[in-house]
Parts: structure tokens; sequence; C-alpha cells
């Protein structure tokens, strides 16, 4: 009888993990409950819809996300391949178009005759034998009480935002400029729009931006309230220090204004959000101001004074395990063989490192169908090492992590200069993750062979 694996969660981790387990010749139930159910930021019924932002992070292999993105190559990942052939200009960025993504790979797995794809809401953990759970941070109620209860501890959770999109034609050109930090971008003039800032018109903004009115929270939630340090909304980034957003998502660094020749005090950067060109997203502008608030505020901003917004910036609720306590690296469920978790529901955050823990929640559960234990994925790569984070970490202090080279073993040898130790981290992940999917290839040709050998015998 040929072996069934049920995935639950339609999103970058559920569609990489059903796509991987077809590509094994095993048969996928893909539940996904959009667009019978919708989430509070979903837009549509696609699958791999990006909701926060439309860039998977820098392609540069001297950065984490750029090394990410080479293994998810090596181990042959679809969103990955589907992110590339729907890019947009963004500078050493691999933004994509969203619409066009998330058609994309629906359309992929529509044609794959392994996977049945269902549009229902899943209300608990289903008990089939093999399960991959990639609901995504904002799993529905019913489904978190099922996990609450399978856990045996309450749900931890932390709150995460959304940047607003600008119509292109409505933002003053002959006030933003065209460029790209440190000159890197496809584009004549650079892929981004700038918006520059005086000191004065910086401070008069965040004094708006600080005293603006957010969106209220329900009494129970805001005694537990808790961001994501890595993604803040722009407001609370404002209210810790006034300078802060001008050290983050404000910095002028690598930008000056080709009409004055001069660094701007600080700038909005505004990234082309869809293959048209018609959206613009506010670069690291995630927030939960009021919609109006919103309007009012950012408008303060030169060069969208008259800015329409196709989109408003919205906070909500991201729903994450305690994988330090109940996950082994390979994303299995302690306790019980079979159930794998995958994507921000385990704690990584970042849409590559979301496909990645699809790719091997999928590998995983496959080597369990076949009967051969399932595989750590090495500490030297950046994937395996933010699979061992987020399974080995504090319990009490854990918190979802980004891809970052702070997480990779250190070198045998100390390099002092950070750009030397990055390329020779970076060497050692890649050859390390080339030897150990060849190694991983192998196997499974070995397990095919011997079902080939099975079915003749059995015939």
């Amino acid at each position: 009888m040929q072996e069934y694996a049920v995935v639950v969660g339609g999103g970058l981790a559920g569609a990489e993990a059903a796509w991987q387990l077809a590509r094994r010749g095993i048969s996928v139930i893909l539940y996904e409950m959009r667009p019978k159910v919708m989430t509070g930021a979903h837009r549509t019924g696609n699958l791999a819809e990006l909701v926060c932002s439309n860039s998977l992070g820098s392609q540069d292999l001297s950065t984490a996300s750029g090394l990410l993105q080479e293994e998810l190559a090596i181990l042959g990942s679809l969103l990955l391949t589907v992110a590339r052939n729907c890019s947009v200009p963004a500078g050493t960025a691999l933004a994509v178009d969203r619409e066009m993504f998330a058609i994309t790979v629906t359309e992929y797995l529509q044609r794959e005759p392994l996977i049945e794809i269902r549009r229902e809401e899943v209300l608990q953990i289903p008990t089939d034998p093999f399960v991959i759970i990639a609901s995504g941070p904002l799993t529905s109620p019913s489904l978190s009480r099922s996990l609450e209860e399978v856990a045996g501890m309450g749900q931890l959770f932390f709150y995460d935002a959304i940047a607003p999109l600008v119509e292109a034609d409505s933002i003053r050109e002959e006030v933003c400029f065209r460029g790209s930090r440190y000159q890197k971008g496809e584009l004549p003039g650079g892929d981004y729009w700038n918006c520059p800032l005086s000191r004065e018109e910086y401070f008069r903004f965040i004094e708006a931006l600080r005293t603006a009115e957010c969106f209220p929270l329900p009494e129970w939630e805001k005694e537990q309230l808790r961001f994501f340090e890595g993604c803040l909304p722009i407001e609370e980034l404002a209210r810790r220090d006034p300078l802060a957003p001008a050290f983050g998502p404000m910095r002028p660094a690598g930008l000056r204004d080709p009409r004055t020749g001069k660094k701007p005090f600080a700038v909005v950067q505004l990234r082309q959000d869809n293959v048209a060109c018609s959206l613009l997203n506010m670069v690291g502008f995630q927030t939960n101001l009021k919609w109006s608030e919103q309007a009012r505020v950012f408008r303060l901003i030169p060069g969208l004074e008259t800015a329409r917004f196709a989109r408003f910036g919205q906070m909500h609720r991201n729903t994450f395990l305690c994988s330090p306590k109940l996950l082994e690296p390979t994303l299995e469920f302690r306790g019980r063989p079979g159930l794998f978790f995958a994507g921000q529901i385990t704690g990584v955050e970042g849409y590559v490192g979301n496909a990645g823990t699809g790719l091997v929640a999928a590998i995983n559960l496959a080597r369990r169908i076949w009967g051969i234990p399932p595989r750590v994925f090495p500490r030297e790569t950046m994937l395996g090492s933010l699979l061992w984070y987020v399974t080995h970490a504090g319990p009490e202090t854990f918190q979802p992590m980004k891809a970052n080279f702070g997480l990779l073993p250190p070198l045998e040898t100390n390099l002092r200069d950070r750009e030397l130790r990055h390329r020779a981290l970076v060497e050692r992940a890649l050859q390390t993750m080339r030897e150990f999917a060849a190694e991983m290839a192998l196997e499974e040709q070995a397990v095919a062979r011997l079902s080939k050998k099975g079915a003749l015998i059995g015939s």
C-alpha cells in the first residue's frame, strides 16, 4: 500500500513540504483553509502568499540570507526557484512580485498529480501516521487549542506587523530620488525610491509618530504583549529612542541625494512590490497605527505628501511553539514519531528560513515513511544552525530567530577580519551542504532501488 502524508497549511513551509514529498513519490493531502476561512493578514486564497514584505532578503553570499538561499538552491527548493523567476529589481535583495509568486507556486502544486489540495480548516492535529503541521503564525483558534493540548503547555506568542503599500504614481518624484545603497542595483539610477529627510523634518516626523494613536489590543493580551525584536513596529522603535529609526530602517548609509551630492539626515526607502511597478513597499515601516493616523503621519515624509495607500500596515498575533521543549532538531515532535512541524510556528523567522523548514520536515518525514532515521542537518550549514538554535535555545527566554552568522559554530582558525571570516564560514557551509545533500541523495536512491526490487518480488 502506498503511504501518504498530510500537510496542514499552504504557506511557504507547507507548499515547499508538499512539493518535496511529491518529488520523493509520496502522495500528499495538503490542507489550506483559505479562502473559505481567511486570516487578518492574508488577502487571497493563493498558496505561499507573502504577507509582511515582498523581499526574501539579500542574495549577496557575504550575508546570512544569501548563504541560506544558496543552501536551499543546493537542496532543490521549489520556492527559491519560483522567487528567482518572479523577481523584481531590489538592489542585492531577492524581492518578488507577490501576486505572480503566489499564483505560480499554486499552479505548480495544483498540476502535481501526487498532491491533493483540500480547502478546509483543520480543527485539530490529524491522527494520520505521517503529518506536517505548517499552519503558520496565524494558526486558527481551534487548531491552536489542539496544539496546546498536545504540547501540554500554553502557547507562546508575539506580535508582528506589516508595512503599508503606496501607489507608485502618487509619490512626488521631484522630491524623491532613485538610488540603491552603495550603488548596488539593477535599474539605471537605482532600484529604490528614496524620500530624504533633513534633521528638522526627521524630528517633526518622529514626534508625530511617537504620539500617534494605535489600534487597541484586547485587555487580556496587553499584559502578555511581546514584539518580535527583529521586526518592531516603526512607532515602537521611535518610542524607545527618537534616534532609533535613523540608525535602523531610516538610516541613510550608502545613499546620496544626486541633486545635492550630500547624504540626507535620514531616508525612507520605497521598494518595488510588483512587476508592473505600480506598488511600492515602505521598507521597514511595519506598523500598528490606526489607518487614519498612518495617512496623516506618513504624509509628513517628504515625497509622500500626496501618497495614496493601496494597503495600510497592520499588526497581527503570531503563534509559535516552545520548540526547545517540544521539537527535535529534525523538526519531529518529541513523543510522537511521524509528526513534524515546519514554518514560523517553529520559531524560525524569515521567508527563506520558513521554506527551508518545510523542506527539512519533508525530507525527514519521507525517511520515516521509508523506515530510515531522520537526519539532523549539519550545524556548519546556516539551515542546520538555525534548526539547532530553535530546538536548543533556553525555553524561558526563547524568541524567534532569523538566519545570522552568529548561529554558526566558530572556525578552527580565528579570523579577526569580519569579511574574511564570513567568507570562510560561507565556503565551509556550502561545501558541507553539498556533501550532505549528495549523501542523502544516495540514501534516497538506495531506498528507491529496494522499493522497486520489493515490488518485483511481490508481483
